[in-house]
C-alpha cells in the first residue's frame, strides 16, 4: 500500500495540480493559435480590433504560463503570490491596450474592418473559453489556489473580449457602427482594472483561508466574502 493509499487527501490534491496543469496546457495552445490567426488576419484586414485580440491572447499566455510555472514544482504554494503578481500586471497591460486602441478607434482612426476569419475566429473562442474557464476557476477552487482563480477570470475576459469582437465586427459589417467595439470595450477594460487589483491584493479567491481551516480543523466560511468558497455545483 502506498502513501497515497493511505492519504486519500494528498492523492486529491496530487489530481487536481495535474489537472490545473492539463488545463493551463489547453489555454496556453489554444491561446497562442488565436493570437496567430487574429494578428494575421487584422493586419490583413487593418483591423485594430482584431489586432487587439491578438494581443490580448498573448497576454493571456502570459498569465496562464505564470500559473504553470508556480504548479512546475510540488511546493506550488510559495510561488502563488509572485504568479498573482504577473496575472494582475498582465490585466493591466490588457486594459491599458484596449483602453488606448478603444480611444483612437473613438477618434476615428483604426476602425474594426469586415474580416471573414475575425468573425469565425470570434464565435469559436466564445464557444470555448467559457468551458476553459469553467474548469479552472473550479479546480483552482477545490485546490485552494488564487493564482488559478485569477488565471480563470483572465480567461473569462477573453470570452467577453469575444463577444466584444464577435459583436464589433458584426455592427460595423453590417451596419457601419464602428463606434459599437470601442465603447464595448472601454467596459471591458476597466472590468480588467479591477480583477487585475484583486489579483495583485491576492483576493482573487479565499478558498486558500478555507483549505487551511480544514487542514486544522476548524469550519466556516465566516471570512469569505466573494463566494469563491461555495461549490459550483451549489
Amino acid at each position: 500500500m502506498t502513501a497515497l493509499d493511505l492519504d486519500p487527501a494528498l492523492a486529491r490534491r496530487m489530481r487536481l495540480q495535474s489537472r490545473i496543469r492539463l488545463l493551463v496546457a489547453a489555454t496556453i495552445t489554444y491561446n497562442v493559435i488565436e493570437a496567430a490567426v487574429a494578428l494575421t488576419a487584422g493586419t490583413v484586414a487593418s483591423s485594430a480590433a482584431l489586432i487587439g485580440f491578438g494581443l490580448d491572447s498573448v497576454i493571456e499566455v502570459a498569465s496562464a504560463a505564470a500559473v504553470a510555472w508556480q504548479f512546475s514544482v510540488a511546493d506550488h504554494e510559495r510561488r502563488e503570490k509572485a504568479a498573482l503578481r504577473v496575472i494582475a500586471l498582465s490585466f493591466f497591460g490588457l486594459a491599458a491596450y484596449v483602453s488606448f486602441d478603444a480611444v483612437r478607434a473613438l477618434l476615428g482612426s483604426g476602425e474594426a474592418e469586415h474580416s471573414t476569419p475575425g468573425l469565425i475566429l470570434a464565435a469559436l473562442s466564445l464557444l470555448i473559453m467559457p468551458f476553459l474557464s469553467y474548469a479552472q476557476r473550479r479546480t483552482g477552487r477545490e485546490l485552494g489556489s488564487a493564482s488559478a482563480v485569477a488565471d480563470s477570470k483572465q480567461t473569462l475576459l477573453c470570452t467577453y473580449l469575444s463577444a466584444v469582437l464577435l459583436v464589433g465586427l458584426a455592427l460595423n459589417s453590417l451596419f457601419g457602427w464602428s463606434w459599437a467595439d470601442p465603447i464595448a470595450a472601454l467596459v471591458i477594460a476597466a472590468v480588467a482594472v479591477k480583477e487585475g487589483r484583486e489579483a495583485w491584493r491576492g483576493d482573487a479567491c479565499c478558498a486558500p483561508l478555507q483549505s487551511a481551516r480544514t487542514a486544522s480543523g476548524e469550519t466556516g466560511t465566516a471570512d469569505c466574502a466573494d463566494g469563491c468558497c461555495h461549490n459550483d455545483s451549489q
